[in-house]
Parts: structure tokens; sequence; C-alpha cells
């Protein structure tokens, strides 16, 4: 190689090495600089065993910050949110600290805001299976021979559900089944379960921390129909209502449309039904008139042509009492 290929256009080689530089520094540079940058990331819980978390958030973003090459590495899995909820209690809208920590190395974590979320009672409860059948056209339901059992449970007979949840969800819980258009003896395996509380069907959906559990979901279900039906009317009647009208307001009359319903259905049944009770209403809002639509109960072992009654709360001013002052 002779000095005169080395000088041969040294300004362009002199350039070409000077870009080659600055280039290497940019990168250099972009893998050094401070950065910061937010992600989503799942919120792990740690609930002590009396309490429960009704429908609490499952994700929360995080503010992460370090330098670019440490931020590369970074994903979901391994930035950790805790929500500590030892020593909380029962009540609406709690707030819950969060905490968050990086498993990278040069990674820093800024704590996200505090969450509010529902806490109710954990508790464990037994639930009887009931068996909700109704029989066809022209059929009865025999009810000393309808029977539960749960497959492969310690104690099949009678069947039981253990349900540990929010004891909110408890308040007149039920297990259900459904058969309907029965017409002789059938056994039918693995009927699905529904639990039913004073709300109506529970969603069992619904997020809890920890997880709502329920530890039978189907049943087997035994059940027979005769031939022939009897036929009876009885009467509605109304039951006190669950809160009654504000302070300074009374019920001075209460109407049930219709007054009395022919249910159908097995003579054994029928003849211990006198009368049945609709269920209680809430009054607590209502400073005149208040008119519900509420579902039949009929029993088991019976039906009712029509579905739902109409009942009206006829409410007045109390003269002996001054209502409560308005908010």
């Amino acid at each position: 190689m002779t000095w005169g290929l080395i000088t041969n256009e040294w300004r362009l080689k002199l350039l070409a090495l000077g870009l080659a530089v600055l280039m290497l520094g940019a990168v250099a540079y972009s893998q050094t600089r401070p950065k910061i940058t937010s992600l989503t990331v799942g919120l792990n819980y740690t609930v002590p065993p009396n309490i429960i978390l009704v429908d609490p958030p499952g994700k929360t973003t995080v503010i992460i910050s370090g330098l670019a090459d440490a931020l590369s590495r970074v994903e979901p899995n391994n930035i950790v949110a805790t929500v500590d909820a030892i020593g909380a209690k029962p009540g609406s809208a709690v707030r819950l600290n969060v905490t968050a920590r990086s498993l990278v190395s040069g990674v820093t974590v800024q704590n996200p805001p505090p969450i509010a979320v529902n806490i109710d009672t954990q508790q464990a409860i037994d639930i009887p299976v009931q068996v909700n059948a109704r029989a066809a056209v022209g059929w009865s339901i025999d009810p000393t021979k309808t029977l539960a059992t749960c497959p492969g449970a310690l104690n099949p007979n009678p069947c039981k559900v253990h349900f540990n949840g929010p004891v909110s969800w408890e308040n007149n819980l039920k297990a259900v089944v459904t058969l309907t258009d029965l017409a002789g003896e059938q056994h039918s395996l693995n009927r699905p379960i529904q639990l039913q509380n004073a709300s109506g069907p529970l969603d069992l959906s619904v997020r809890t921390e920890p997880q709502t559990t329920a530890d039978v979901t189907s049943a087997d279900v035994l059940t027979a129909a005769v031939q022939g039906t009897t036929t009876s009317s009885v009467p509605l009647v109304d039951a006190s209502p669950s809160q009654g009208p504000p302070p300074g307001y009374r019920v001075t009359a209460i109407s049930i449309s219709p007054l009395v319903v022919t249910i159908t259905g097995d003579p054994s049944v029928l003849q211990r039904v006198r009368s049945i009770v609709l269920p209680a209403v809430d009054l607590s809002n209502s400073t005149s008139d208040a008119t519900f639509q509420v579902a039949i109960p009929y029993p088991n072992g019976a039906s009712g042509s029509v579905a739902n009654a109409t009942i009206k709360y006829t409410i007045a001013r109390n003269p002996n009492v001054s209502p409560s002052p308005s908010p």
C-alpha cells in the first residue's frame, strides 16, 4: 500500500469516519439516556380469611423509569403490583394502597394511586338443593318421590351446595334445579343447579378476591308425576314491607290485584295451601301512593296461570308525626 492510496480523497474518508463516530455515539446515547413510560399490569391481592373483596379491579397502570436498555427488557409479568387488604374492614368504597416493584434491575416503579373497593364478610354455608318440578298438562308431581342427589359427593343425599362467598350474596340464598313438563317417573342426570338470592339469580362471574366458590354445580334428580290434577282458589296476601314509609308518613290502604288466583297441582300439595304471601317491598322512599309488580311465589308442586300480582299502597301523611325536613 502506498502513501498515495491513503491520502487519495482523504477529505471524503475523513468525513465518513466522522459520520461513523457520530452514529456510534447516537446509538450508545439512545441506550443509556433515562426514559419514563407507563405500563398496564395485573394486581395481586393479599386478603385475610375473614373478608372478601367484591368486584375489585384486575389491573392498574404504573409509571416506570430507567435507562432505555433496561426498560426494553420490562414486560407486564416482571412488574409486581400488590394490594394489601390485611387489617381492612367491611364497607363500601374502602381505600387500599397499591405497592409496585420491578423484577428488572435498573428499573424504578412509582406506586400507583390507591384503589376503592367494596369489602364484605366472607362466610361458608351449606345450601340444600331444592327441586322446582312442574308437571305436564294432565299430570301432577308427587312430592314424596322427588329427590336430588349430588353425583360424586361424600354425602350425596340430600344434595347440598357448599358455598363460600360474600355474606351479602347469601340473603335468602337458594340452590334450585328446575324441571318442567314432567310425566311419569324420570331420573334426570347432571341437571344444572342455579343459585338464587333475594335479588334474583346469582352471577358467579363477578370477580371476588378470594374467588367465590360453590362445590356442586349439578345434581341427579328423581321425580314422579301422576296423572290427574286438582285446582284450588286461594287468596293473595301482602307481606309486611321490608322498609316502611319515611317518618311522617303511613300506609292507609292496600289493594292487591288479583285478589284470588287458581292454582293447579298435586292434591296433597294443594290441601296445605290456604293463601299465598307475596314478596315484601321497600317503601322507604315512598311519600305518596306506590304501585309494585311482584312475582307470585307458587309453592313447589303447584302452578298458576297468573305470573305476577299488582300491589298498591295508599300512603298519606301521619297527622300525629311531622315529616322529616327535606335534605
